[in-house]
């Protein structure tokens, strides 16, 4: 894996505005994703994880939505600096993305062989000769076994598990530098979400891709990333590298979302849930967002918010906790 950065996002803030409020779904995100990386962001449905890869490929509908600051460098330059027609020679070629439900990405009415062969012929202008051998291949690196035949195929003919393929290989057709995975696993049985996840490690290494992998399931972080953001209520609360978050994590939230996840050693017929729910975007509490909802609240959280610290070397936390003297995160326990 290469160091330099491919991604790097400074300050993105995306917001919506309906009936006269502003919703803030991403609030002043920061982050990084170098060359061959697997990052996963995680965190609970509203943490603004789906708007944040939106705001990357510039999908926020406008209205109700507007990138309002922010910076989003990708390969050397800002692309919310770029006109539509240049952005347009980015999706699909250089940034591409696995979308949340295939059954609705993918258009009913067309083949999978004319899908996938569209960016094709958009972005490398092959001829449809050329673009229909090149997603044959495509289909058997996703691992049909009768490729030539899916080409005539529609959506609607195929099970969740081979929709997702064909959304990879989709995804895949110009070799993009990134690849944006939007909860790819989410209603595959756990046979088939183990082949996805382990064609998409194959893809990375063998095209040294970099991939943003959004996903709630904690289990498949572990299995895949090499770092772990965590977003809540459109802030990171949270990020480091696989091994120190599950070890070690730092923010209250972090490791309710770690102790959320059913073990079995675990003596007790009750699964740990953090308690309440996510702040709505359009009210959001004063000071820590998660405060509401904290085992450790503390007075100054109710007013104050945290800033994003580096605790140890690569791990960053958003909480005052490591501020107070004797304060120990683990000493209560779940």
């Amino acid at each position: 894996m290469q160091t330099k950065s491919l991604l790097t996002i400074r300050d993105l803030r995306t917001y919506f505005y309906t009936d006269k409020k502003e919703v803030k779904a991403v609030d002043g995100v920061d982050f990084q994703i170098k060359r061959g990386e697997t990052v996963a962001l995680v965190g609970e449905s509203g943490s603004g994880k789906s708007v944040t890869a939106m705001s990357i490929l510039r999908l926020i509908p406008k209205p109700p939505g507007e990138i309002i600051s922010g910076e989003i460098n990708f390969d050397g330059e800002d692309i919310l600096k770029l006109k539509e027609d240049e952005m347009n020679e980015i999706r699909g070629n250089k940034i591409s993305m696995i979308f949340q439900e295939p059954m609705t990405s993918l258009n009913p009415v067309y083949t999978i062989g004319d899908q996938i062969m569209e960016p094709l012929r958009y972005h490398w202008k092959l001829d449809k000769g050329s673009a229909r051998k090149r997603t044959v291949e495509l289909l058997q690196m996703v691992g049909f076994a009768r490729a030539e035949s899916m080409l005539n195929e529609y959506p609607h003919r195929l099970s969740g598990g081979m929709r997702q393929r064909v959304m990879i290989a989709m995804a895949m057709a110009c070799n993009p530098n990134l690849l944006i995975a939007d909860e790819p696993s989410t209603a595959l049985d756990v046979t088939i979400q183990a082949q996805i996840l382990e064609l998409m490690r194959d893809i990375r290494d063998k095209f040294n891709t970099s991939i943003l992998l959004i996903t709630h399931d904690l289990g498949v972080v572990a299995e895949m990333a090499d770092r772990v953001i965590v977003m809540y209520a459109g802030k990171i609360v949270e990020e480091g590298i696989v091994e120190d978050i599950f070890e070690n994590p730092l923010h209250p939230y972090t490791k309710g979302l770690l102790a959320s996840i059913p073990s079995l050693e675990a003596e007790t017929d009750i699964l740990y849930s953090i308690k309440g729910t996510i702040p709505n975007a359009a009210d959001l509490p004063k000071g820590c967002r998660f405060a509401p909802r904290c085992e450790y609240v503390m007075e100054r959280c109710l007013h104050e918010e945290p800033k994003m610290r580096e605790e140890t070397i690569g791990h960053y936390s958003r909480c005052f906790l490591h501020k107070e003297e004797g304060v120990n995160i683990w000493q209560k326990n779940y």
